[in-house]
C-alpha cells in the first residue's frame, strides 16, 4: 500500500513524461522571453508618465530589454525548427487557434523590437545596449520615417498585449476549466 502511494505522489509531481513536454530549450526560451516582455512592456508604457530626468533611464532599459527579446526570439525560431515538439492534442479547431495565436505571437515578438529599434534610430537616438555596447543601425536619423516606425511599434505592442491575453485565457481555460495537462507541456 505504501509503495503505491509513493508511486502516486511521484506521478502527481510530474504529470507528464519527457516525451509529452516541449524540449528543455523551448521551455527555457519561452519563460525567459515571457519574463522579459513582462518587464519591457510596462517600462515602455510608463515612460511618458515619468519625470524627464529619469525617462532616459527607462528608455535605455526598455530598448535594451527589447533588443534582448529580439535576439532570443531569433534563437527561439531556430530552436522551433530543430527541437522536439510533443504531439498536438485536442480538437482540430483548438489546435488551429493555438497555432495561429502562437504564430502571431512570434511575428509580433519580432516586429515589435525591430520597429522600436529602428524608430529610436530614426528619431536620432542610436541604441547603446544597457549603456555598454553601441549597436549599429541600418538607418540613421530619419525624421520622415520615424513616426511611421513608432506607430508600427506602438500598434505591435497593443497587438502583442491582446495576443498575450488570449494566450493566458487559453492557459486558464485548459488548466482551470478543462483541468487537462496542457500547461505542464511548457513547465
Amino acid at each position: 500500500m505504501l509503495n503505491s502511494m509513493e508511486t502516486t505522489s511521484r506521478t502527481d509531481a510530474h504529470p507528464l513524461g519527457p516525451e509529452s513536454r516541449h524540449a528543455g530549450t523551448t521551455r527555457i526560451l519561452h519563460w525567459m522571453i515571457a519574463a522579459l516582455v513582462l518587464a519591457t512592456w510596462p517600462l515602455g508604457y510608463v515612460i511618458k508618465f515619468v519625470k524627464s530626468d529619469v525617462s532616459l533611464d527607462f528608455y535605455l532599459l526598455h530598448e535594451s530589454f527589447g533588443f534582448l527579446v529580439l535576439w532570443l526570439m531569433l534563437v527561439r525560431v531556430g530552436n522551433k525548427l530543430v527541437a522536439r515538439k510533443p504531439a498536438e492534442e485536442g480538437p482540430a479547431l483548438e489546435r488551429l487557434a493555438a497555432n495561429v495565436v502562437h504564430g502571431l505571437l512570434y511575428l509580433f515578438l519580432i516586429v515589435m523590437p525591430v520597429s522600436g529599434f529602428l524608430a529610436t534610430n530614426a528619431h536620432g537616438f542610436p541604441l547603446s545596449w544597457f549603456g555598454l555596447v553601441p549597436v549599429w543601425s541600418p538607418i540613421g536619423k530619419s525624421p520622415d520615417i520615424a513616426g511611421t516606425l513608432s506607430a508600427i511599434h506602438s500598434w505591435s505592442a497593443w497587438a502583442l498585449l491582446a495576443l498575450f491575453a488570449l494566450h493566458i485565457g487559453a492557459v486558464l481555460f485548459h488548466h482551470v476549466l478543462r483541468r487537462d495537462r496542457t500547461l505542464y507541456r511548457i513547465l
